[in-house]
């Protein structure tokens, strides 16, 4: 990995959590991130996790700025931006939906249901991020000076 791996992986991480906080937390209110608790406790483990998500994207625009841009290609940003954030889906749904049982994507008779599918998508975004990394890494082999950008 380079230097410019984890600027969009930090990146992925941090944004991925934004629409899942705003859909499923707050639009859709299916769920908070501690559902075992009074509704301000819910609402303020809400708040940790979009403390968490900004401060990651932060995170990530100071790695972005540092990061040798002549030197990366979109294959490269984009796999790793994707990587970052089906690692971080992947593992928040192993460990909160079904290790610790703080909270199921949807509670209610399909929650099995809708857990393994965001599992799913955590599966999908990482293989396509992983792809998407192969080709970047096949373009340096072709063109290692990084004059080749797609």
């Amino acid at each position: 990995m380079n230097k410019n791996f984890f600027g969009p992986f930090f990146f992925g991480i941090g944004i991925i959590g934004m629409p899942d906080g705003i859909i499923f937390h707050q639009l859709l209110q299916w769920h908070s991130i501690y559902m075992h608790t009074d509704r301000y406790h819910q609402v303020a483990s809400d708040g940790w996790f979009h403390l968490f998500a900004t401060a990651t994207i932060f995170l990530a625009g100071i790695l972005l700025w540092k990061a040798e841009h002549h030197k990366a290609n979109s294959s490269y940003f984009w796999g790793s931006f994707l990587l970052g954030a089906g690692i971080f889906n992947f593992i928040e749904g192993i460990v909160n939906h079904h290790l610790l049982e703080i909270h199921h994507v949807k509670p209610g008779k399909y929650e099995l249901t809708a857990d393994l599918l965001f599992d799913a998508s955590g599966l999908m975004l990482i293989l396509i991020g992983w792809l998407l990394l192969k080709k970047a890494a096949d373009k340096m082999k072709t063109d290692p000076i990084g004059n080749a950008s797609d």
